[in-house]
């Protein structure tokens, strides 16, 4: 197998298609395969500069006169929760966390099925079968884990979310996330973050990687309440989010 390094990745553009955030809008991605012993260390160079793992793929938009998906991560030394996810904390502390090998299983793929049926019937992933699920998981090529949400007080500790992460050096970068759709009351997809940021400070590194910040997109617009978040800006680096011409404050 051919090692990959930053002076030989070859970089390939998709068609565009529509955008999945904006309407009206087409996209087109930037994108590479990885492999190979160098993996890990492509996955991190390229994470930091505003790519998203995939399965073996990892991607950013290239989208012709737009830019508004901004790569975002909290820092977490500096994240201080408002009253609303104090509250969200309170409401779940019956819940016991579990970190496990990036391995599926059926108990997973049918709270899968639930999440994507009830919140996403439109959505192109409600087609998966089991090995679709299966291949999300383990077709990883970097270190990636499981993050389960059981509840620990009920008698059979029923799976209520579950969060595929990777692993980075100076943090947890978040692939997908999901959770009971009948559990909406518990803030369930807030409280998987508020428990990554714990992680990460627990183990003394910087970021939660979250993915995709879209500004107009009432899906993506969310992660701006989780301050201080910074954005990638290209040969800028990494930059504190401003909305509007503000930088947000902290809720």
């Amino acid at each position: 197998m051919t090692d990959q390094t930053p002076e030989t990745t070859q970089l390939f553009l998709t068609a565009a298609m529509p955008c999945p955030y904006l309407p009206d809008r087409m996209e087109r991605k930037l994108f590479t395969h990885l492999s190979g012993r160098r993996a890990t260390s492509l996955h991190h160079m390229l994470s930091d500069n505003g790519f998203r793992r995939s399965q073996n793929l990892i991607y950013r938009p290239a989208c012709d006169g737009c830019n508004a998906c901004q790569s975002a991560r909290i820092i977490t030394k500096d994240f201080v929760p408002n009253k609303r996810f104090r509250r969200t904390s309170r409401q779940n502390a019956d819940i016991a966390v579990k970190v496990r090998p990036a391995v599926a299983t059926l108990e997973q793929f049918d709270l899968f099925k639930r999440y994507l049926h009830a919140r996403h019937e439109t959505g192109g992933m409600t087609q998966m079968d089991w090995q679709d699920y299966e291949y999300m998981v383990e077709d990883t090529p970097v270190q990636s884990i499981l993050v389960e949400y059981r509840l620990a007080n009920h008698p059979d500790q029923p799976l209520i979310a579950v969060a595929l992460t990777d692993v980075l050096p100076d943090g947890l970068s978040m692939v997908y996330s999901f959770f009971d759709p009948d559990m909406s009351h518990r803030s369930l997809g807030t409280f998987i973050i508020l428990d990554h940021i714990a992680q990460v400070r627990a183990a003394a590194l910087d970021y939660v990687y979250l993915g995709y910040f879209v500004e107009s997109s009432p899906k993506m617009a969310y992660k701006a309440h989780y301050q201080p978040l910074e954005v990638q800006k290209g040969n800028l680096g990494w930059v504190p989010l401003h909305l509007n011409g503000n930088t947000v404050p902290h809720q």
